[in-house]
């Protein structure tokens, strides 16, 4: 059969459509890149947001187009929508055929088996452990980055933000076994991956249990985990997202520092910088402690960057709490930054309070910090011109297929013009010549 899977959301469901393709792939069936030429649609659903559940929903509608021609066509759901509203959907939309929640996506070999013996509505949400089968499978070389590969290395969430839906629809936190991880890694590193993006909820926290911030400065197994990767032959260079605040200790800092394969970008979720916001949202940190994790790594690598999250127009937020958080962005000096202007979550602590900020003030608030953090970027990435990195080459640059980019360790995207003999995946060394707010320009100096 051919299956197109369409995905919406975060690293990790990216990570879980890959996992399903493999399996699907591995038990015969064909993964197709159209829904046009596809026997059968799988999305892959995301619950964080409103608008992405609203575009799944809509996609699912639009879709029921195919079966005129295609009678046989089966359509499925995956993901964080599907654990948290799977049965309500199958009731609700006469052409969607099964829903798999976030630990069953082993289970879909079985769920076409099924159906093409007998059409039926199918779910599968039960709780799995993190070691679920199929979790570490992977197309190494049918991946558009065959020299890039994720690895989840833990699922759901124990923290519980007041905003935040994940450990609803993901369940509590559990992490896989690091020997598993480990061997996961040394596969991929002989498939001719050189980086890898570990993946979690709260990546910091692996392996600690239930336990509460503050941690002690002296145990971390994700740090652990960092060093072992690190130590296998082949992988060059390793990402990690997304860490929570709170579990950032003087040990993992060190490591981070220590590792030459770590990469220097920490994506590193602020969400404000309101001591009384941060309360609110169940954040167990303050903004003088947050800083305090930047001054520690800046103070042992002082090249190293920060991307973050933001939310604006919390419940409550005053002018004086978004003022804070304007004023901690400027402080950091972030290189990216997501930022949302904040909607109510069905099923969250923040829904029950009222939404009492203006959408109109959400964004101009949401303006403000864009607008800060294009100055940050043209600032920061001038001072750059002159410098030389080695990048990891990704191929043809978008904007011009002459030109080829590639990322530096800190997740610079370099243009260059293209020299003979290279190819996506080799690793260059490039001399900044020239740089925008978004992109820096530069040439070749050594292959």
């Amino acid at each position: 059969m051919k299956i197109y899977i369409k995905t919406y959301g975060c690293q990790m469901n990216e990570r879980d459509s890959e996992s399903a393709a493999a399996l699907l792939a591995e038990a015969g069936h064909t993964i197709v890149y159209t829904e046009e030429e596809a026997d059968a649609v799988i999305l892959n659903t995301c619950s964080v947001r409103e608008q992405a559940e609203i575009k799944a929903i809509g996609k699912l509608g639009i879709m029921k187009r195919l079966l005129y021609e295609k009678p046989h066509m089966i359509f499925g759901i995956m993901g964080c929508m599907a654990q948290s509203r799977g049965e309500e959907l199958l009731q609700k939309i006469p052409h969607l055929d099964f829903a798999v929640g976030t630990d069953n996506i082993h289970a879909l070999p079985e769920i076409f088996e099924d159906l093409a013996k007998e059409r039926a509505k199918i779910r599968k949400d039960a709780r799995f452990g993190a070691d679920t089968p199929g979790i570490d499978a992977h197309r190494v070389e049918e991946a558009d980055k065959p020299y890039c590969a994720f690895i989840s290395i833990s699922r759901g969430c124990n923290r519980f933000c007041s905003y935040c839906i994940v450990p609803y629809v993901r369940g509590r936190e559990r992490c896989r076994e690091a020997d598993s991880i480990v061997k996961e890694a040394e596969m991929l590193a002989e498939k001719g991956v050189v980086e890898i993006m570990l993946l979690g909820q709260n990546v910091a926290a692996y392996g600690m249990g239930d336990v509460l911030p503050p941690i002690p400065d002296d145990e971390s197994p994700f740090a652990d985990l960092l060093e072992r990767i690190s130590a296998i032959e082949g992988i060059r260079r390793i990402r990690f997202t997304s860490p929570h605040p709170a579990f950032f200790n003087k040990k993992l800092i060190e490591m981070i520092a220590r590792l030459p394969k770590v990469c220097k970008n920490i994506h590193l979720p602020m969400q404000s910088g309101s001591d009384r916001i941060l309360k609110e949202m169940n954040r167990p940190y303050n903004s003088a402690q947050y800083y305090k994790i930047v001054e520690d790594l800046r103070s042992l690598v002082p090249h190293i960057n920060f991307s973050t999250d933001i939310i604006v127009g919390f419940p409550t937020e005053t002018e004086e709490d978004f003022n804070a958080t304007h004023a901690l962005m400027h402080k950091v000096g972030f290189d990216n930054a997501f930022i949302f202007k904040y909607s109510p979550r069905k099923g969250t602590k923040s829904s029950k309070m009222t939404d009492d900020v203006p959408q109109a003030e959400k964004e101009r608030r949401n303006q403000v910090l864009l607008a800060e953090l294009e100055e940050t970027n043209k600032r920061k990435n001038a001072a750059l011109v002159g410098e030389t990195f080695e990048l990891l080459v990704e191929g043809p640059s978008k904007r011009n297929a002459e030109r080829w980019s590639g990322r530096t360790d800190t997740f610079k995207t370099v243009v260059f013009p293209k020299p003979e003999n290279i190819k996506e995946g080799d690793f260059i060394h490039v001399k900044v010549t020239s740089a925008t707010s978004m992109t820096l320009y530069g040439e070749v100096v050594e292959k």
